[in-house]
């Protein structure tokens, strides 16, 4: 450990997280880990028993997720496209949890959470009554504009329209205090909220910043849903910048030069466990990254107003036919 007054460990703290560059790296979270500040790991066995859902579970920061979760006794719902992947997966992550300090227990579920019928058709079979925490995981960056099987532009559907409505359909079944969980990009920093646009049907169509765009939506929708949700815990993570699949795929030239520096999907996943698992309140309706809350702009001209936010809630009500709130 770091020994500094704990001030001064969280100086070190956010100058890492506003310079970016180290914050986001595994520099940043082997620095951080050494501080006083750092929060104490999930009690051994913190899910014992509990059933938690991971979405996108069969790759990258979806398996890291559900394996740190299967790690602390959670019955895990590893929720994919692909059931035969999703097995394979399965039963790597058996293959390396100790079964001698936790039962580990994986569950495969199929789900296209870009598709709103698909989560209504999993939301009615899913079989467990009690859900300690849902971990929106899924995620895609394509590269030319392409739709949902219900007219959705696909980054909108699967990072916000599927999550929203699937954790609608599963809250009389979450636990009080239940995590739910929306695990975003450091992207979304680069973008505003495209409340006119929230389809991307306007100009050149950029994979890259589709994907920054949603993420963003999902963070500004946060104090909307911790409102709309008041018995559950509703929270974004950020993973840094982590090596995954999806990096390799869609931004190799950006792997290229930061390779070295990338965090692994573990590291990457660090908070999203931790949240899931820990026994403190986080409160709701933050962002987090390296355990700790983190502010949603970085610059003015991304910055959202109250109607911003207002009018892509509406929408968002209206696409998956939710009812109405006062407060949108």
């Amino acid at each position: 450990m770091i020994r500094v007054p704990d001030r001064v460990a969280r100086g070190i703290d956010t100058a890492l997280d506003r310079t970016v560059a180290p914050g986001y790296t595994r520099i940043g979270s082997a620095v951080r880990r050494r501080l006083p500040t750092w929060p104490d790991d999930p009690a051994p066995a913190a899910l014992a028993g509990r059933h938690v859902l991971v979405t996108g579970a069969s790759s990258g920061l979806g398996i890291a997720t559900a394996e740190g979760l299967a790690q602390l006794g959670a019955v895990v719902h590893l929720v994919v496209r692909d059931e035969a992947k999703g097995s394979r997966v399965r039963d790597e992550i058996l293959a390396r949890v100790p079964q001698s300090s936790v039962q580990a227990s994986l569950v495969v579920d199929r789900c296209d959470v870009s598709d709103l019928e698909d989560v209504r058709r999993f939301c009615r079979e899913l079989e467990p009554d009690r859900l300690a925490g849902v971990v929106h995981n899924a995620g895609a960056m394509p590269p030319e504009r392409t739709e949902s099987r219900q007219g959705h532009e696909q980054t909108m559907a699967l990072h916000v329209l599927g999550p929203v409505l699937m954790t609608e359909l599963l809250l009389p079944r979450l636990e009080p205090g239940a995590r739910v969980v929306l695990v975003t990009s450091g992207g979304m920093y680069s973008q505003r909220l495209r409340d006119d646009d929230p389809q991307f049907l306007q100009g050149d169509y950029s994979g890259v910043t589709a994907y920054a765009r949603s993420k963003r939506a999902q963070v500004e929708l946060l104090p909307v849903l911790a409102a709309r949700w008041p018995g559950v815990v509703v929270a974004a993570t950020h993973p840094g910048w982590a090596d995954t699949p999806g990096v390799a795929e869609s931004l190799p030239r950006f792997r290229r030069i930061t390779g070295p520096f990338l965090r692994d999907a573990e590291d990457g996943a660090d908070t999203t466990v931790w949240l899931v698992g820990t026994d403190t309140d986080p409160g709701s309706g933050l962002l987090w990254h390296d355990r700790r809350p983190r502010p949603t702009h970085l610059m003015r001209s991304t910055r959202t107003g109250e109607a911003e936010r207002a009018r892509l809630w509406a929408w968002v009500q209206d696409q998956l036919e939710l009812q109405l709130t006062p407060d949108a």
